[in-house]
Parts: C-alpha cells; structure tokens; sequence
C-alpha cells in the first residue's frame, strides 16, 4: 500500500509518497516546488493572485505524480502562510476547482498535534515523557505528552519570518537593541507555556522543522547526506554562541555560513533567537534534531486510524476559521 501527502508553506509545496505495507511511511519518492509565498505575502496580507495561480501549479503537479506513484487523493494541507492570510477561503477553493485536491488548512494546535505524533514514533518510547519544538515561518509550535499523542500542546505567533518581518526589516543586520526587543516580546509570549513545560519535566526534548535543522548544521550536526539515521544534537549553548555569529552579519553572508540556505538565510537570526529563548525558559539544556515532523504524523495518522480520520480533520478546520473578512477576486489557472 502507497499513501501520499502534500504539505504547502512558507517556501515550498512539498510531495512525499510512502510505502505503508509494514506500518511505518517509508518514502519512495519525494518532490518540492519552491514557490516562496512567505517573500510574496505581507505578514496579515491576502495571498496574490500570481502566487495562486503558482500554487495551483504545484498542488496540480504534486497530485500527478502522487498519482503516478500509486498513491491518488493526498491529503494537502497549508500551514501559517495561507491559514493566516484573510482570503484563505478564497484561495482553498480555487485549489479545489483547478485540481481536484481539497486543500485545507489545520490550526497551529492540530499541527503541534501531529508533528508530537511524528517525533515520537521516531523517538520511540524509551525517550520517555517528550517535549517538542517546532519553529515554523508563523507560528512556534510547543508540545509536551508521555503518550502517543500530547497532552499538552500551544501555538504561539512567533514564526521565524513573521518576526524577521517584525523586528529586523529595515535594518541588516539589525542593531543589538532590535535583537534584545526580539527576545523581550519572545520571553514574554512564551512565559505560561515554559512554565507548563518545566512542570512537566521532560526525559527528552526534540526540535523539528527546516529551521532547527539548519541552526543545527551551524552548531555542528552531521550534514543532512549523513542520512537520517545520524544523531544529531544541538546544545543550548552552542545555540547562543550561534546568534553572536548571525547577529554580526548582514543576510547575504548568513547564506555563506554552515547549513544556512540562501532562501532561510535572512529569517536565521530570528529563529535561533525563538528557539534559544525557548530552550532557555523551558530549561532544556539540550535538544535532538528529529527528522520526523508533521507530514510524518499525517501520513502516520492515515496508517494508524484510516483515511477517514482526514476529513473529520479537514472539517473541523474549516468550521474552526474565521470567514474572509471581505471578498476578494482570485482568478484561477489551469494545472
């Protein structure tokens, strides 16, 4: 058996098809369109009509090949750059009626939800209770469970692009007291969910996502052709000497610098700041690089209970959002 997703956000539209015979997603092909809506869409700003047009290429191309490696009608899903966006119904229906694949957005709480699902299959159980941190372009997703699922789980506004945009659009790089604004407005949004953490006392702490994955090449991991299987830490206090080395370099230069990719490059400061200040409330000293995260969990969730438990998912998000606030005409194209 094949199974597929389809993940939009805030720089590519990735496809990964699967194969699920033995219970575990293990890719077999995998493809990205790198579109970059985060550089064409102003944090609160609708999505434009040329970068739906290219989303609906993607989408339509990604369903095609899903198709053609045995695995049709992917769940598809957009993170924070379409879900925040205030024509997100707009845009979900012209991906509709051009594909034929019912993209949906899931809210930071669901995806938080999922990528804990992810990480601890990955993990196993004998990391014990498990807290996670996921830094996505929006939103920082913070999960805490000692089960297969969390019992615990936040979404908080304080994505590496959206507060790259906040904090250092207009200066490169940004002077030390727009770095220490940053981290003012970051301790103070994560305060009660640090507090939950530290509570709970986690065994073990993983961080997913591109952009840990990245701060952890900068603190010395194992490059990515080292394969997946390859452990990877990255400690608190190499992730502080880290936002010294990035903090002192305009973006272009950041590219030059180990893991960090040219498209990445500029929100890298914020990131690591989100993710130092983090570890740092939360008290974790410590962190494992986990290659599993969200699209790993969807697939998983289709493994483990069926494809059905998609749409009750995808319903409850529609129902959940709020409507465009005003009517906005998108044209559609052809895929």
């Amino acid at each position: 058996m094949r199974i597929s997703v389809v993940d939009v956000g805030s720089n590519t539209v990735r496809l990964v098809v699967a194969d699920a015979a033995d219970g575990v997603p293990l890719p077999v092909h995998t493809a990205k369109w790198r579109l970059r809506l985060s550089e064409q869409i102003t944090p609160g700003g609708p999505v434009p009509e040329q970068a739906v047009g290219q989303l609906v290429d993607a989408v339509a191309e990604a369903s095609r090949a899903a198709t053609r490696w045995g695995a049709a009608d992917p769940p598809a899903f957009a993170t924070a750059v379409v879900r925040n966006a205030p024509n997100r119904r707009e845009v979900l229906r012209t991906v509709r009626a051009s594909t034929g694949v019912d993209l949906c957005t899931l809210p930071g709480e669901v995806e938080a939800e999922l990528t804990f699902l992810g990480a601890r299959r990955w993990m196993g159980w004998r990391s014990g209770p498990l807290a996670l941190l996921d830094i996505g372009g929006g939103t920082l997703e913070v999960a805490f469970g000692r089960g297969r699922l969390p019992d615990f789980v936040a979404s908080l506004p304080l994505g590496a692009r959206r507060l790259t945009h906040e904090f250092f659009e207009d200066e490169d790089p940004p002077s030390p007291e727009r770095v220490r604004a940053l981290r003012r407005k970051v301790r103070h949004q994560l305060r009660d969910v640090a507090a939950r953490i530290r509570w709970e006392g986690p065994r073990t702490a993983v961080a997913t996502s591109r952009t840990f994955q990245q701060l952890g090449r900068l603190c010395g991991a194992a490059p990515g052709r080292h394969g997946p299987f390859e452990d990877r830490q990255m400690r608190r206090s190499e992730l502080r000497e880290a936002i010294t080395r990035l903090a002192a370099l305009p973006a272009a230069e950041r590219a030059h610098l180990p893991g960090i990719s040219a498209p990445r490059a500029a929100q890298s400061l914020a990131g690591a700041v989100v993710g130092h200040t983090a570890m740092k409330l939360t008290g974790i000293k410590a962190v494992t690089l986990c290659p599993w995260a969200i699209r790993e969990g969807v697939l998983l969730r289709h493994i483990e209970d069926g494809p059905s438990w998609w749409a009750e998912v995808a319903r409850r998000s529609e129902e959940a959002a709020p409507p465009d606030p005003v009517p906005l005409r998108i044209a559609a194209t052809s895929g």
